[in-house]
């Protein structure tokens, strides 16, 4: 039986216009992660992934320094039961 666990996070910071999201797919392929990533109306980058817990900590690590271009100040987080849903990890538009 797999740890497997849902990830919700706000990331905040300089996080739009850096190739945020396309860091964070990418991120998500490296770990064979699903879910998805979309930039918020308030400037933040909001992502829901699920996968082995020890993946999704280090998927997180990576957020935590992002893209080059990024800054970022703080991920707000919850861990939630896994439920399946998605089949992959994809950018979904702004909301």
């Amino acid at each position: 039986m797999t740890d497997q666990v849902r990830l919700h996070a706000f990331v905040r910071g300089k996080v739009q216009a850096v190739r945020f999201r396309l860091f964070t797919l990418e991120a998500a392929a490296k770990f064979k992660l699903t879910g998805w990533v979309r930039n918020r109306f308030e400037g933040s980058v909001e992502l829901m992934a699920e996968g082995e817990r020890k993946d999704l900590e280090k998927f997180l690590a990576l957020l935590k320094i992002g893209p080059s271009m990024s800054n970022v100040e703080r991920i707000e987080r919850e861990w939630l039961p896994a439920t399946g849903e998605f089949t992959k990890f994809k950018i979904r538009m702004t909301r």
